[in-house]
């Protein structure tokens, strides 16, 4: 966690978390691990969204349409279920200054290859299919980020 930055958990149901803010990698983490700790799991592998600084921009700020995430995600803890394995993920909503973290994710799993192939296919599912929606924060303004955004099938304007 960055010196001077807190987050608020708001949302939790099972294994997804939304917090206002900065995420606090560690925290998050450690309470993962002690939640799966007796659970026999051979292999643990963590993805960590930071915000780069770039196109000069001061963060990035999040708005998450909570309902359609969670079906999507319930969707995930199935598939993982069926491959022995568990995901968890904690994303940020509102503004997330650069050099912090807006998301994070796991999965949990007997074997190596099931935890490296979930792994990869949740992160790209969710940065292609989760109704999370970004905007650069420069002077202070929220500026939408179409050019980065990925279009979501049935999302009205924001649809395919």
């Amino acid at each position: 966690m960055a010196i001077g930055f807190q987050s608020y958990l708001l949302y939790v149901v099972d294994s997804l978390e939304l917090y206002q803010g900065s995420l606090e990698v560690e925290r998050i983490f450690t309470k993962w691990l002690e939640e799966e700790a007796d659970s026999n799991y051979g292999a643990y592998i963590p993805f960590i969204g930071t915000i780069r600084a770039e196109d000069e921009i001061e963060a990035l700020s999040f708005d998450i349409y909570e309902p359609v995430l969670q079906k999507w995600f319930s969707d995930w803890e199935e598939k993982a279920a069926q491959r022995g394995a568990k995901v968890k993920m904690a994303h940020a909503i509102g503004d997330v200054p650069v050099h912090t973290s807006s998301y994070i994710s796991a999965v949990f799993s007997p074997k190596r290859r099931v935890a490296l192939e979930l792994i990869d296919e949740f992160v790209e599912d969710f940065k292609a299919n989760a109704p999370i929606w970004k905007y650069d924060v420069k002077e202070g303004k929220r500026i939408y980020a179409a050019d980065r955004s990925t279009p979501m099938n049935g999302s009205g304007l924001l649809s395919k």
